[in-house]
């Protein structure tokens, strides 16, 4: 008689966690990639956010890895999208200036 609520309940559970799972790592990246390149086109941008990066950071003095190019691509996909523009927009001011 137990075993007639455990097993569904265990079934339930386990796909409740892949399902929560594949959200968070493919979907979620998927969806947050795909409105940056959105945005980017959005606004005639031909740059990827990886070139819109590490140029940023180089113009700053800042030499990053490509590694560390591609993590910061995907914090700032996931939490902070909008500094994709602000980024290209003092890459842009940096090259009026000179």
């Amino acid at each position: 008689m137990v075993f007639v609520v455990i097993i569904p309940l265990t079934i339930v559970s386990i796909l409740g966690i892949i399902g929560y799972l594949l959200y968070r790592f493919v979907i979620f990246d998927y969806l947050s990639n795909k409105s940056v390149k959105d945005t980017l086109r959005k606004y005639d941008i031909k740059k990827t956010p990886f070139e819109i990066i590490k140029e940023y950071y180089e113009n700053r003095g800042e030499k990053l890895s490509d590694q560390e190019v591609w993590r910061r691509v995907k914090q700032y996909q996931k939490s902070e999208p909008e500094q994709f523009l602000a980024m290209y927009d003092s890459i842009r001011e940096d090259s009026k200036t000179k």
